[in-house]
């Protein structure tokens, strides 16, 4: 197996233990902001750790489609592990974080159709509302929150994020190890 997916699993598993960690000390427990950015920290890690250590144990000289492709098979490995975590952390470790977004959702919806005014801006937002009641519109706007904080829509989500933070980060990491860290 090579160094960069081996760094990739690794610090994939950093970030599991972190996100348990915080599960279990009860940090952050609505808040997902930390946890997103130690993922995004990690990610990066694994690709400029992985990208370095390839580059050190490289004895010919490559190109930078050749750096980039390294970079990102240890930012693959990781977006996949970690996405597939995400699926069962929110499917079994902690459901109820999504019935809780789903509950502040439900409490927004019904606040923002018991005024008066935002009832109306409402019915105007969108035609097939204008002859819905109070109720039909209701159970209408519930359905994209319900949809969104499913352990699969967050998975996928995540999967895309990731998958476009390694491309994205693979490129840097490469440009900033060619022109800076090792001067080719």
């Amino acid at each position: 197996m090579k160094i960069t997916v081996k760094i990739g699993i690794l610090f994939a598993l950093i970030w599991m233990i972190i996100k348990m960690g915080f599960f279990f000390t009860g940090a952050f427990a609505y808040n997902v902001v930390p946890a997103v950015m130690v993922n995004i920290l990690c990610l990066l890690l694994a690709i400029a750790v992985g990208l370095y250590k390839q580059k050190r144990a490289d004895t010919e000289g490559g190109n930078a489609l050749r750096d980039i492709k390294n970079a990102m098979s240890a930012g693959v490995p990781y977006a996949v592990l970690v996405s597939i975590f995400i699926f069962f952390y929110y499917s079994k470790i902690d459901p109820g974080f999504n019935e809780h977004q789903i509950a502040e959702a439900e409490v927004g919806i019904q606040k923002m159709l018991e005024n008066p005014d935002d009832f109306a801006e409402v019915k105007k937002s969108n035609a097939e509302f204008e002859v819905m009641t109070k109720e039909d519109i209701y159970e209408k706007l519930i359905q994209g929150p319900r949809g969104f904080y499913s352990p699969t829509s967050t998975m996928t989500v995540s999967m895309l994020a990731m998958l476009l933070l390694t491309t994205m980060n693979s490129i840097f990491i490469t440009i900033v190890y060619r022109k800076i860290v090792f001067k080719e």
